[in-house]
């Protein structure tokens, strides 16, 4: 059934006013009126909806069925992903969001070949943004993640730190392997996945993590991409949590 995010405050006496973009996807599906959908508040409910009303400039839906969003993971997941050349951070912030990632935050590392500036974080977070909004909608996700940015390192540390999981994964780390990490940590609720650039992490910024409260992992034998070192780690831990 076609998924449409409204905001909550769109949705009420029985009724879903979809905006102008919503509209325009409408008219791409060609729902016509009595026609069914689904619409999220994005705070995880899903509304049946049947379509009552659709012109240019307006589109209501009478509600008929109200439910918990199931696309949601019962781990909350923090992304914390460097920033990268191309398209290297659309495909990862787009299928971390169908992963189940609760949010994402951009970050810059030394090894980075891309370090954009004020302006241009302010841009490239936007765009991501609807790349996630339009990844959850495809997804059945009851959420949009938020995709934010951080000033730097250090910054990006101290934050993911705050998790009961804080994951950080190092290429050159030979001790402690995801899978034994995932097993031997029980119960937690909150995880952070802390992934570099395409050069990987400087050994002084391991040693950081390491002082300021993250877990240093590994994730096997192969060095992976930056765009695919998040989602392998992520796919992990969905699976080891039932969210797979």
């Amino acid at each position: 059934m076609p998924r449409f995010f409204v905001a909550a405050s769109n949705i009420f006496g029985g009724m879903a006013y979809l905006n102008a973009v919503e509209i325009e996807h409408l008219r791409a599906l060609r729902i016509r009126c009595g026609e069914s959908f689904t619409v999220c508040d994005g705070a995880g409910k899903d509304f049946t909806c049947r379509l009552t009303k659709l012109t240019n400039d307006c589109a209501e839906a009478e509600i008929v069925d109200v439910s918990p969003s199931k696309g949601e993971p019962s781990v909350f997941s923090a992304m914390y992903i460097a920033y990268a050349k191309g398209d290297r951070l659309e495909t990862a912030v787009q299928k971390s969001v169908e992963l189940g990632a609760s949010e994402i935050v951009l970050f810059p590392s030394a090894r980075c070949v891309s370090k954009p500036e004020t302006l241009s974080v302010v841009h490239k977070t936007g765009r991501l943004q609807k790349i996630a909004e339009e990844a959850a909608k495809q997804s059945g996700r009851g959420k949009i993640p938020w995709v934010t940015a951080v000033s730097s390192f250090q910054n990006a540390v101290q934050s993911a730190a705050k998790t009961d999981l804080p994951l950080f994964l190092y290429e050159s780390e030979k001790q402690n392997n995801l899978k034994d990490i995932l097993n031997n940590t029980a119960g937690f609720k909150t995880v952070s996945i802390m992934t570099g650039p395409e050069g990987g992490f400087e050994p002084e910024e391991a040693a950081y993590a390491a002082e300021n409260g993250m877990r240093s992992v590994s994730i096997g034998p192969r060095i992976l991409r930056c765009e695919t070192a998040p989602l392998a780690a992520l796919a992990a831990v969905m699976y080891h949590t039932g969210n797979m």
